[in-house]
């Protein structure tokens, strides 16, 4: 049986977070898209005015060997207890369409499918679409 700790996240901890990413990334099939550096996480996570609030679930045995085990719900648990004591009324996940895991996990827990409740896609802009709106 795995063992999970879940904690508030650490500068020091931003190595292995975007190992983690990169990880993620390479499992989804999108590692091209991974353009942040350890430098930038520690600066958006830790700096002045933090941009996003993070923790660290630490898993034994590894990930992998640890699916079905209510790992995942874990996490989510604790994601909502963390955001509800900041204040947030709502937080977001984002689930590729081929991970129906996930999707099913994301449900049974009460999560709400906004592209079948309310038609939302989401959008990025990035690179020249960026620098082209910004007239840079």
């Amino acid at each position: 049986m795995a063992s999970v700790s879940i904690r508030e996240a650490k500068e020091g901890d931003c190595g292995s977070i975007l190992r983690l990413i990169r990880e993620l990334a390479e499992y989804e099939k999108l590692s091209d898209q991974v353009k942040i550096s350890e430098e930038a996480l520690i600066a958006d996570g830790f700096g002045e005015n933090p941009f996003y609030h993070c923790l660290v679930a630490e898993i034994l045995p590894t990930p992998m060997e640890s699916q079905g085990q209510g790992i995942g719900t874990k996490i989510i648990r604790k994601v909502a207890e963390v955001a509800l004591d900041k204040g947030c009324t709502q937080f977001r996940l984002t689930v590729l369409d081929w991970n129906k895991n996930a999707i099913g996990l994301y449900k049974s827990l009460g999560a709400q499918d906004l592209t079948e409740a309310e038609g939302w896609h989401s959008f990025r802009f990035e690179g020249e679409a960026m620098r082209e709106l910004a007239g840079k």
